[in-house]
């Protein structure tokens, strides 16, 4: 079973088209800058020197930033009211950004939503994006505050593939190669990319490649496999508990994309020697920090998928971890 495309998804190509737009132009502003909360900033608020500010530059992007995935279009009215501007002066400006393809004017309506041209710079973004690049500096943070091997994986049919480690300076190291595949139910990067995946995937996953042992803690059984895959989703990481090497704890959580799938797998690894027990609540919450981080420069703190996962926090003084909303 594959994801429907975006096209697919969309009722209409007008709506995937402006969604899409509307999306692409707020990861490539977000991917330069953190998000701003509730209000965003006025011209010059990020420090430009007086004397290197333009005003016409800054009410152009002002305009640019009041479209928003929940007003996609709007019209010069509502655009001079939210700027403060008259609307002559809003006017000129669209027929200017509109020349240049940054807007466009909806025929049908007469109000003004992002243009093509933003989508393509979006595009260019992202295109300089890579998915080993910008998580090197997550893992290695990771690796530094845990002091136990980071890894970097994503989702080959039933395999957890190994694209990037990270290697602790510590005695015990982690047994792993990058570029080899390792059974995802019996790894934690494994689980976490399954339970990504609906239900019926998995069962095909494990229909045609069986859920093999590998030591004695190993998940051999589908119904259990699922609910280990539901408890992952609630707690928003993965523990291998000696399921794939005796001697051996791994903790993972899930790295994200603009739509909210999870693209990748993040997480470390060593002997339970030194990830006992009573440490694995915290070392998965450092692993869910770097996680987030890699996520939020992949643009998925602007997914609704996302949301949700980004505010979970765990109790630490029991076994079956409590969720509660962050902040209560």
């Amino acid at each position: 079973m594959r994801h429907k495309s975006l096209v697919e998804r969309e009722p209409g190509w007008y709506d995937f088209l402006v969604a899409r737009i509307t999306r692409q132009v707020f990861r490539m502003r977000d991917t330069l800058d953190p998000p701003m909360v509730a209000t965003r900033p006025e011209p010059g608020a990020r420090g430009v020197s007086p004397r290197y500010r333009i005003q016409a530059i800054e009410r152009a992007v002002a305009i640019l930033n009041a479209f928003s995935p929940e007003d996609p279009e709007l019209g010069v009215t509502e655009l001079a009211e939210r700027l403060g501007l008259h609307k002559s002066t809003v006017h000129r400006f669209m027929v200017n950004l509109d020349a240049a393809g940054l807007v466009e004017r909806n025929p049908r309506t007469g109000r003004y939503r992002l243009g093509l041209r933003i989508f393509e710079l979006g595009g260019l973004v992202m295109q300089q994006m890579n998915l080993w690049d910008e998580a090197l500096p997550f893992l290695e943070g990771l690796v530094h505050d845990t002091g136990e091997t980071g890894h970097l994986a994503v989702l080959d049919g039933g395999e957890a593939i190994y694209i990037e480690r990270v290697e602790a300076r510590r005695a015990l190291r982690v047994p792993s190669a990058i570029g080899r595949g390792y059974p995802a139910h019996a790894t934690n990067l494994g689980k976490v990319l399954l339970a990504d995946l609906p239900r019926e995937r998995v069962a095909a996953i494990v229909a045609e490649r069986g859920l093999a042992a590998y030591t004695p803690h190993t998940i051999t059984d589908l119904g259990r496999l699922e609910a280990e895959l539901d408890r992952i989703r609630a707690l928003g990481y993965a523990v291998d508990n000696e399921e794939y090497d005796e001697g051996l704890r791994c903790i993972g959580a899930p790295v994200r994309d603009h739509s909210g799938h999870v693209v990748a797998a993040l997480g470390i690894g060593g002997p339970v020697t030194r990830i006992t027990p009573d440490r694995v609540d915290a070392l998965a919450e450092l692993v869910m920090t770097a996680a987030r981080g890699l996520s939020r420069r992949l643009g998925a703190h602007r997914s609704g998928a996302y949301a949700p996962a980004a505010l979970r926090v765990r109790t630490t003084s029991s076994q079956e971890p409590v969720l509660r909303p962050a902040g209560a």
